[in-house]
Order: C-alpha cells, then sequence, then structure tokens
C-alpha cells in the first residue's frame, strides 16, 4: 500500500522568483501550507500584489524506506503557473490553479539532503484559463492546498475509475477500470483483485473481481450485489473499492470511497434515485478574508455544513472552478450535492488556453468522477459566448471519460446552442425591468421556451439569480435586507412551481473578494446570503425556513423591530422567515395577532413566510409616528402547540458580549482554522444591529488570521485563528470599552 505523507510543514518562502533559488538552498520566510503568497486586507487593497513571481524551498531528506521505492510529490492547488526543480534540474510544470498534478521525485541513496523548489508566477497569464479578460472573482497566488509525498513500489495503481450500474435494481453491479503505473519490464503478468467493503460492518466483503493487466490497463466487474444501501441526501452511504496489483516482485494496494446512486436531469425535473427532487441550492467562492484559498481541511467541511445543516441546500456549484478536495470529501460524507465547472469567467481565449481548458476537463473529471456527491460536469466556461467546435470537443472528452454523469454549461444569453445535456442558465431577470429599454414588468424567473428558443423542453437549471441585480451587505437598512429577502422568495417559488425547471443555485453562498471591475468599490462582491465571514444575513434565513421542522424550527422576523428604521416608519409588512404553521405577535397592551404561512402569494414554497401586513391591524394600532414604541413577542407553533418563541424590545440597550466557536474536536495533523465569532447582544439577547465599537481579541494559544484588534460590524465579529496540532486547547477572550469581557475555551 503506498504511504501519503503530509509536507505541508517547514517550506522557505520567498517574495521572488530569483533565478539562484533554483539550485541553492536559501533562507526565507518559514511557512506551513495551505500558504497565501501575500496576505491582502479585507478591503481597499492593491489587487495586482501577487501577481508575480514567487518561490517555495523544501528538503526532502532521503530515508531508508525509500530504498526501492518511487517518490511521487502530489501538490493539490497552486496558483497559478508553476515548475518544477529538483536539485536543480526541471522535472515538471503545470499550468492550472485549481486541479492537482504529481511528479516523480529522482532522489538517489547518495544524496541525503535533496532541494525541491516550486517557482509560481501569479501573473494573470492570458494562455491560462481563467485568465485573458476581466474575472469576477480573484486568484491568488500560493501553495494554497496541501503538498503529499507518495511512497510506493514501482509498480503501482495509478488511477482507479469506479462505475456502479444497475442502480434501481435488486442486483446491482460495479464496473472498475484500473489504471497500472509501472516503471519495470511489462513482460510478466500483473494481476488486479478488486473488493467491495462496507466500513459500517467491519469491512466485511461484499464482491471480489480479479482480471490481468493488459497494456497497464485492467477492466473489471462485480455483479450480483443485493443489500446495497443507496447514497442518498438523508443517507448518504459510502463503500469502498480495495484493489490490489500484483507482480512476481512487488504489490500496491489502495481503498477509494465511492457510493450507488443515480442522478438524471429530465424534460420534466431532476431524478436522484429514481425520485423527483427539486434543487435548492447556493453558489460557492473558496475565498476567505485575508488569506484567500489558503484555508484547511476544517474550514472547507465547515463551507459544506453551513450549505447543508444550516442554510438546508440540496446542492452547491463550485463556481466557477474545481475546488478543495476536502470540501468534496465533506459532501460525499454529509450528503450535498455536487455542480463542478472549469475555470473560467466569460472570455474564451486563443488555441494554448483552449488547450489547457481540455487539460482542465480531464483534470476536474478523473480528480472527483467516483465521488457520488458529484452530479454534473461544468464543461462550457462560465457565461461564455457560443463556441460550437471547442464546446463540442469539451462535451465529447467529458462523455468519453464519464458516460455515467451529464454535461452542462452555465450561460446567461437567449437561445444559446445546446451540446451540453442539461441547458444551465444564469437568469438574472428579475430586476431588470429597471435597466433601460426594458418593455417588462417584474418577473422572477423567464420561462425554458423564451431562453432555449426550442421548440420542446430539455433538461433545464438555473445556475445564478439575483447577486449582482441586488447586491445587500449585512449592515445593511431594513428595507434593502427585506427586499433581498423578497427576490429569493420570489425566484424560489416561481423554480418550484415549474415543472420544467429543476431547481434554481442562488448567486451566491459568501461575499467574496473580488477585481476593481466589480463589486461595491472596496473590492468585495457583496452578494451572498452570508457575509464574507460567514455570518447570516436575512435572506439566508429564506433557505433555512425551508428545512424540514423535524430537522430544526426556524423563526426569523425580518426586522430590528424599531420604529424609525424603515423608510416613511413602522414594520409592516413584516416578513417572519418561518417553517412553523402559524405564528403570534403580541405587543402593546395585550394586542394578539395570529397570522398564517402565505400560501396564496407563495404557494410553492414548502415553507411560505407568515406576512403581518396592515390587513390585521387598525389604523393606529401598531402605534402612529411619535407615539410609544413597544416590546413584542413571536411565538411559533406547530401543530397547535408553541415550539418557539422570540422576544424583541422597543429600547434595545447594550447588555453583553457573547463569544462561540463551531470547531467540534477532532482529529487533525497540521495547521487548522478554529472559527470564532463574538457577539454584542441587548437585554433580551438580540444581536444590536448598529452597534460598531472597538474589539480586541486575544488567544492564547494559535494567530489570529488578520488583525487583532477590530470592530463589530453590524453588532458581530467572526474571524478564523491558526492552531497547530500540537494544541490541546485554546483560549479566546474578547472586551470592548463598554462590555464585560468573555472568553471561550476550545477543546480541540
Amino acid at each position: 500500500m503506498p504511504i501519503l505523507k503530509s509536507i505541508n510543514d517547514h517550506w522557505q518562502f520567498f517574495d521572488s522568483g530569483a533565478p539562484e533559488l533554483i539550485n541553492e538552498q536559501s533562507i526565507g520566510k518559514l511557512v506551513s501550507l495551505p500558504h497565501n503568497a501575500v496576505d491582502i486586507p479585507l478591503n481597499y487593497f492593491d489587487e495586482t500584489a501577487w501577481q508575480k513571481n514567487f518561490c517555495y524551498q523544501k528538503i526532502i531528506e532521503w530515508k531508508p524506506e525509500y530504498l526501492g521505492k518511487e517518490i511521487w510529490l502530489i501538490l493539490d492547488g497552486v496558483m497559478a503557473d508553476t515548475q518544477i526543480y529538483f536539485n536543480g534540474q526541471l522535472i515538471d510544470s503545470h499550468r492550472d490553479g485549481y486541479t492537482p498534478f504529481e511528479c516523480k521525485l529522482p532522489m538517489h541513496p547518495d544524496q541525503k539532503q535533496n532541494l525541491l523548489s516550486v517557482f509560481i508566477n501569479g501573473t494573470e497569464n492570458p494562455d491560462i484559463p481563467p485568465f485573458g479578460g476581466p474575472i469576477d472573482y480573484l486568484t491568488y497566488a500560493g501553495i494554497y492546498r496541501d503538498a503529499w509525498l507518495k511512497i510506493c513500489d514501482p509498480v503501482a495503481i495509478d488511477l482507479i475509475k469506479i462505475e456502479p450500474q444497475n442502480i434501481l435494481k435488486d442486483h446491482k453491479s460495479v464496473s472498475i477500470l484500473c489504471q497500472v503505473r509501472s516503471f519495470k519490464s511489462n513482460s510478466y503478468p500483473i494481476f488486479v483483485t478488486s473488493e467491495i467493503l462496507d466500513p459500517d460492518v467491519g469491512e466485511q466483503l461484499l464482491g471480489i473481481a480479479n482480471g490481468v493487466c493488459n497494456d497497464n490497463e485492467v477492466r473489471l466487474e462485480i455483479n450480483n450485489l443485493t443489500d446495497i444501501k443507496l447514497w442518498d441526501l438523508d443517507s448518504p452511504k459510502l463503500y469502498k473499492l480495495k484493489t490490489t496489483v500484483q507482480c512476481q516482485e512487488f504489490s500496491d494496494t489502495i481503498k477509494t470511497s465511492f457510493g450507488f446512486r443515480s442522478a438524471e436531469f429530465k424534460p420534466n425535473g431532476f431524478f436522484l434515485n429514481g425520485r423527483l427532487f427539486k434543487i435548492r441550492g447556493l453558489n460557492r467562492h473558496q475565498s476567505f478574508p485575508y488569506v484567500g484559498y489558503a484555508m484547511g481541511r476544517i474550514a472547507q467541511e465547515q463551507d459544506a455544513e453551513h450549505l447543508k445543516y444550516d442554510l438546508g441546500c440540496n446542492l452547491v456549484r463550485t463556481s466557477h472552478y474545481p475546488q478543495s478536495p476536502w470540501f468534496h470529501d465533506h459532501c460525499d460524507r454529509i450528503g450535498l450535492l455536487v455542480f463542478e465547472e472549469i475555470p473560467g469567467w466569460q472570455h474564451i481565449g486563443g488555441k494554448n488556453w483552449k488547450e489547457q481548458t481540455l487539460k482542465n476537463v480531464d483534470s476536474m473529471i478523473k480528480r472527483n468522477w467516483n465521488r457520488p456527491s458529484n452530479i454534473l460536469w461544468g464543461v462550457r466556461i462560465n457565461e461564455s459566448a457560443d463556441d460550437h467546435d471547442f464546446y463540442v470537443k469539451t462535451n465529447a472528452l467529458a462523455r468519453k471519460l464519464d458516460p455515467t454523469r451529464q454535461t452542462g454549461g452555465v450561460r446567461c444569453i437567449q437561445n444559446s446552442e445546446l451540446l451540453e445535456d442539461v441547458y444551465t442558465m444564469n437568469d438574472f431577470v428579475q430586476g431588470s425591468e429597471e435597466l433601460p429599454g426594458t418593455n417588462h414588468s417584474r418577473i422572477s424567473l423567464n420561462y425554458q421556451a423564451d431562453i432555449t428558443g426550442l421548440s420542446e423542453n430539455v433538461p433545464y437549471l438555473v445556475t445564478e439569480f439575483n447577486g449582482h441585480m441586488f447586491p445587500t451587505k449585512r449592515t445593511d437598512h431594513e428595507q434593502r435586507q427585506l427586499e433581498h429577502v423578497i427576490r429569493y422568495l420570489d425566484v424560489i417559488n416561481r423554480a418550484n412551481g415549474d415543472q420544467n425547471i429543476s431547481g434554481c443555485i442562488g448567486w451566491c453562498f459568501a461575499d467574496y473578494n473580488t477585481h476593481k471591475d466589480f463589486g461595491s468599490g472596496d473590492h468585495i462582491c457583496h452578494h451572498g446570503v452570508l457575509d464574507i465571514f460567514r455570518t447570516p444575513k436575512f435572506a439566508s434565513y429564506v433557505y433555512s425556513s425551508q428545512k424540514n421542522p423535524e430537522d430544526e424550527i426556524i423563526l426569523k422576523p425580518v426586522t430590528y423591530w424599531s420604529r424609525g428604521e424603515r423608510n416613511i416608519g413602522g414594520v409592516l409588512p413584516l416578513y417572519i422567515l418561518t417553517n412553523c404553521e402559524k405564528v403570534t405577535m403580541e405587543f402593546g397592551n395585550s394586542i394578539k395577532k395570529s397570522a398564517y404561512p402565505n400560501t396564496s402569494k407563495y404557494p410553492f414554497l414548502d415553507y411560505p413566510p407568515v406576512i403581518f401586513d396592515h390587513t390585521l391591524f387598525e389604523p393606529d394600532e401598531l402605534g402612529k409616528w411619535g407615539l410609544y414604541w413597544t416590546n413584542v413577542k413571536f411565538t411559533g407553533f406547530l401543530n397547535d402547540a408553541e415550539v418557539i418563541s422570540l422576544k424583541m424590545v422597543a429600547d434595545p440597550i447594550a447588555t453583553k458580549l457573547e463569544i462561540g466557536t463551531n470547531w467540534k474536536p477532532t482529529n487533525f495533523s497540521g495547521i487548522e482554522q478554529v472559527r470564532v465569532e463574538v457577539k454584542a447582544l441587548d437585554q433580551v439577547g438580540n444581536v444590536l444591529p448598529y452597534f460598531d465599537d472597538p474589539l480586541t481579541i486575544e488567544t492564547q494559544p494559535g494567530e489570529i488570521i488578520g488583525p487583532s484588534s477590530m470592530t463589530l460590524k453590524g453588532g458581530i465579529s467572526a474571524f478564523w485563528i491558526n492552531i497547530s496540532p500540537n494544541s490541546e486547547s485554546l483560549v479566546v477572550s474578547a472586551r470592548t470599552p463598554r462590555l464585560p469581557p468573555v472568553s471561550l475555551r476550545i477543546e480541540l
């Protein structure tokens, strides 16, 4: 079995690509991976700071156990144009910032200290996707994912492809492709064995197949599998395939996770394991404040959990590039569907650029083709114009590599040529009525036929909506945030009600840093339902309110409960994002109102919002401008029983700080990040939305990512702390000038 060894620690980093670093060991800045070549401020920064050359060096020591083995360097992600030197010799290069690559290290017993130099060029090279035109996101230079050494025999497994068959039948089967990498003569036979194991029952053997390798490739089948559990959203069952290669001198064994599931987009919707599902998802950028892409396993997994558990999404689109393998692994484990696409944004480059894109298609699919969570390959550059010959090639390659999954190609233009299996469309018609020359009233989504121009329905998925049409900050005026909420409600309701739409994927999960050409002038696109620190905006509760109340009961009034916050004054209409069957509102002198989910306005939502409007009140019942404002209590009911309540006060007073984390004790082997959130609360425990006092953070041990002195933005400040694997616990304290300090002990 190959040994996979992390080499994330003890790299020397150089803020240049000086030629002498090719073969001369030097002293730079000691860093650990993942690493961002240039850490940036939160906003108002120089976006060209990392568009230059950098170098990373590391000594790879010869060890006795390497004798007779092949040593491979694996880099999971380097941005963007990379050359690998080993003892002064160029051994490989890679021209994609989003897919992994590996190269053989020519190690010899007579050289104990070996110099590995990784040169990267962060320039936006027009020969490398996504570069060549403006792009609405940043591409941070650095070795921003993990680095590994793989130690294996000269005859070793290079690639495993697992294709479950007959998914919806009682007797299932598996087709297996095993490619063998051999650095010895092929004159002797190589035998390959594959076994399906079930880790839930002590790796009990489920099936076995044998084959003889021919031209370094063997295909096997395991048939007549019964009592197989399907991978599904609520029960993401994973199996392991144990594959062993044996020959006269060597053997190699690897275990690969996979699942049994069927996923198909049809003209009448999306079907998972034969059942109709409406897709409700969000787009995700993999960037984080201050460190760009350079966040470790735990932060990646927590993003997947935010999407699945906090927001109740069933799909994420990896816009607009392949994302961390840790993120994809966790989507497999928790049951979150993935639409993955190649790097790019609107621009299609020249011959070299297109050739690299085809390599990206190949790398993307081979990296993730065994993952049951991946259901759709994005083989078209996001929002690009039609290019028949180019997209014929990308689709043909995807179908050749993986005939079990459909292809999609995200566009934003009507009557675009359909070469993919699924017509994937960014529909920003909502809000377009405000554009000059538009002659239609406000609508939520287009009808499929108006977009495709085809005479018949095809598999159809809305892949973006909202976003730049209505950017909203977490600290924005309540009335704007209410409109933000309404736009999400309207689109999801509209998509749910149209059987010709498989679902919709909102733009986007969280705010992100961007180029000067986009965003709010501060290098941030405030397009998320969470802010850049993963703190919820009101619109996030549109998603979480659609969860089954058995999973979590949601009751979120879209208000700060102050008379003077909105235009003209008052709080009506008051939207309550909830999955309750009834909500009551008590205020003033024992005034109590009841309202129910508004099924007339939102007939296709699983859980429509409850709306308190002027029809429920006498003209002066909530109080005219200039009169007293009173406290309020909201109560949610299921089956006529009170299940949740929330109080809001008319005179909120800054009362205390609250500090918390979503960290769960776990085993980790390298530098990881703990997310901590501090809130300023009033006397009944609600966040103070305009409390922006300075906040000082202290941590022992650990290092705060970003400044240790910050402000509470909208009453909340979130941040990450770097921790090392030898730390058993972490103590974080926070203080402001006005409120008592708080501290939190986190067991690691």
